[in-house]
């Protein structure tokens, strides 16, 4: 996992976070419910997360910086996200290697026991 990193965004950012919070009116339509505010926040904080480069189920604010001032971990790549499952597929097959030759070496050495005392 990545390490928090602070963010800043822009005021356009923030302006439409502080809108997406406000309350929708509802229209007496047959359209069924629309979004609550904390879904239409969370949908632009996952904007926002796309365009900056981070995860936005764990933003938290820097107190005492304002309201633009937050940290968050930032996301892979698509290319980090490979080059890990690359070498966590690397890192299996190497222990997977270690265990079957470990058991291969017991094996051996009871089959060398068995040897000596027939």
């Amino acid at each position: 996992m990545y390490p928090r990193t602070n963010y800043e965004m822009t005021e356009e950012d923030l302006k439409e976070i502080l809108d997406a919070c406000q309350p929708v009116p509802m229209i007496m339509l047959q359209c069924g419910n629309p979004s609550s505010p904390q879904e239409n926040a969370n949908r632009a904080w996952r904007r926002l997360g796309e365009k900056m480069g981070f995860d936005s189920d764990i933003v938290q604010p820097i107190h005492g910086k304002g309201d633009r001032f937050f940290t968050a971990v930032p996301s892979e790549t698509k290319a980090q996200q490979e080059e890990r499952l690359e070498r966590q597929a690397k890192e299996k097959r190497l222990s997977e290697i270690k265990r079957l030759e470990d058991e291969i070496s017991d094996r051996q050495a009871k089959l060398d026991e068995l040897r000596i005392g027939a």
